[in-house]
């Protein structure tokens, strides 16, 4: 056990101090797999993640204060951390303005005017249009997927599509535009743990997020054999107005708190002249239930803001920046810095089933190899979220896969093959990463610093 230290002495790079993280991702991952094993398909989610790392909080706490670190006062110290409070309050009202919209029927609106009088052989590509569309607005995947996949369900019965093909191009346009949206929670830990802008990181997304979302849309246009089918009930068109007015103010670079206070508001008032039985009390609850949909993450954050400091002052992200310092020395290219990126997103997905979670985790660790390797921040944060949100997309435990087989009664492993987008985001991520002209470019780049 390492002993106290002086006040004011140094403290040496400690593994130890990353046991409370293993611990966590232990909790989690093995409850999800017992309760999964027994039958629960919403095992993953059984114990919430703000309740399993606890143990890993006490833990840090023990090890800090074993080191001569004030546990309390470190833990506040992250939990209070600006970025961890502006991405809760961003949390907060992303959720407000998600259940607003759904409320006054600007979903509906979306998914009418998207679906309706298309032709039966572009009617998954147009899923997938009104998925993305609906998720960049509001830069959330799951709100996407509950509130399309029930319509895509009745599309896929009434043309004689299959459930899993439907749902798959459902999953793969809310992951789009989970991704890619500038308001998004992923987008939003990823551009601050990097140091970039959402604008820088939007465009260094859309560079490879545009590609794939082509490549899936001619794939769908040539998979199933349709019907016509019958649209949703007309309803009024103004109602979208919402979601443009958020995703204009977002692309133009208006901050995500204005942006998102001006949708909510816009929403309540046009609840209000265009939707039955909408008040100022309906308003209201509405507001409050997109709130409490956002409690676990908003916990999350603030919990894990606190344990990634317990675990930095205790000296552990030392230990990893020297650990794979060791290993950077012998492969000192971007390429080896990107690739490295793209693991530590995509393992810790794996481990907490939790994309905005993962990027929370691996985000400072990445900001480090990123610097090392010469990888530009809004390049950095693309592949970070990239990772993130692909795994997350194709993970049977995952949330987004769950929702939807419980939703089809499909088998999570039947979805997992169909979400397209994600499959290919990945490929051609992977591809720009290892294609040798961005190699040597890396290298003569590390060379000359």
């Amino acid at each position: 056990m390492n002993q106290p230290l002086r006040p004011g002495a140094p403290l040496s790079p400690s593994a130890w101090a990353l046991t409370p993280l293993l611990v966590f991702l232990a909790l989690f991952f093995g409850a999800g797999l017992y309760f999964t094993s027994h039958g629960d398909a919403m095992g993953f989610y059984q114990l919430h993640a703000p309740v399993a790392i606890l143990p890993a909080l006490a833990l840090a706490a023990f090890i800090a204060w074993r080191r001569g670190i004030k546990p309390l006062d470190t833990l506040l110290s992250g939990m209070g951390d600006h970025n961890v409070v502006l991405m809760c309050l961003i949390f907060l009202l992303a959720g407000g303005f998600v259940e607003v919209s759904k409320a006054i029927g600007a979903v509906d609106a979306i998914v009418a005017l998207g679906v309706g009088n298309v032709h039966p052989a572009l009617l998954l590509p147009a899923l997938f249009v009104v998925a993305g569309f609906i998720s960049l607005s509001l830069g959330t995947s799951m709100g996407t997927i509950a509130a399309v996949a029930p319509i895509a369900l009745g599309v896929s019965d009434a043309s004689g599509l299959d459930r899993a093909l439907v749902l798959g191009a459902v999953i793969g346009g809310a992951t789009f535009g989970d991704n890619l949206s500038v308001i998004s929670d992923t987008a939003i830990v990823a551009s601050r743990t990097q140091g970039c802008t959402m604008r820088e990181k939007f465009r260094e997304n859309l560079k490879l997020a545009l590609p794939a979302a082509i490549g899936t849309l001619v794939l769908l246009g040539f998979l199933g054999e349709t019907a016509p089918v019958t649209t949703p009930d007309a309803v009024s068109p103004w109602l979208i107005l919402p979601y443009l007015v958020v995703l204009g103010l977002a692309i133009a670079g208006v901050d995500v708190i204005i942006v998102l206070s001006i949708g909510l508001v816009i929403a309540g008032l046009f609840g209000v002249f265009l939707a039955e039985d909408f008040g100022f009390a309906a308003y209201t609850a509405h507001i409050w239930d997109g709130f409490e949909s956002m409690v676990e993450i908003t916990l999350l954050s603030l919990l894990v803001g606190g344990l990634g400091a317990l675990m930095k002052a205790a000296g552990g992200l030392a230990w990893l920046a020297q650990v794979i310092g060791k290993f950077a020395r012998g492969h000192r290219s971007r390429r080896a810095g990107e690739i490295s990126i793209a693991a530590l997103s995509a393992t810790s997905d794996v481990f907490t089933a939790n994309n905005t979670v993962a990027i929370l985790i691996s985000g400072g660790l990445a900001r480090d190899v990123a610097q090392q390797h010469g990888v530009p921040p809004a390049r950095a944060a693309s592949v970070l979220d990239i990772f993130a949100c692909v795994t997350q997309g194709v993970l049977p435990y995952g949330a987004q896969i769950l929702l939807a087989a419980s939703l089809s009664q499909v088998s999570p492993l039947a979805l997992v093959g169909n979400v397209h987008y994600s499959w290919l985001l990945g490929g051609i991520t992977l591809l720009t990463v290892l294609w040798p002209s961005r190699r040597r470019s890396g290298a003569d780049a590390t060379a000359a610093t």
